[in-house]
């Protein structure tokens, strides 16, 4: 997946040191309780579609856009499921980010679905007893984006530190 333009620019001052990102993350839910995920182009795992917000732009509107690039699928978020800050990580060239990702429950209402060969290999729905093998941090994010109460999940303040 391409690294955003003001990412790229925050690396030339800091280099390889952590950077504090923003990711939103997209449980798309189907009329019929299928879910949207796309294969993720850089390390073929399934996954829900998102991204990173650029500077200035609001999470709803960055999730919308990140949907339609990754699947092709027109959404409109619902409600935000969880807001939680996500352990740092490496990529391969040594660059270490930490996400707070705000997760959003959203309805498809248009497109089709499909690979754009940039960021997915593969988009697909899938009933929710039939989800692939994932990671639990995206299986997580679709617990809370299905809890029937709606309410939005987030680290208790008691736990958090």
């Amino acid at each position: 997946m391409p690294t955003p333009d003001f990412v790229l620019r925050m690396r030339e001052h800091v280099g390889h040191d952590l950077l504090w990102l923003t990711g939103v993350t997209a449980v798309v839910i189907a009329e019929d309780g299928g879910i949207l995920l796309h294969r993720r182009a850089d390390d073929g795992h399934w996954a829900t579609p998102g991204g990173i917000l650029e500077p200035g732009e609001q999470p709803a509107a960055a999730l919308v856009r990140e949907v339609h690039e990754e699947t092709g699928v027109h959404v409109v978020p619902e409600r935000i499921a969880s807001v939680v800050t996500e352990p740092p990580f490496t990529y391969p060239n040594g660059d270490r980010v930490q996400f707070v990702d705000i997760t959003f429950r959203c309805r498809p209402v248009g497109g089709a679905p499909r690979a754009d060969a940039d960021e997915s290999l593969e988009v697909a729905w899938f009933a929710p007893d039939r989800l692939p093998a994932m990671n639990a941090r995206v299986n997580r994010r679709i617990a809370h984006a299905r809890a029937r109460d709606g309410a939005t999940w987030y680290e208790p303040a008691d736990r958090a530190g």
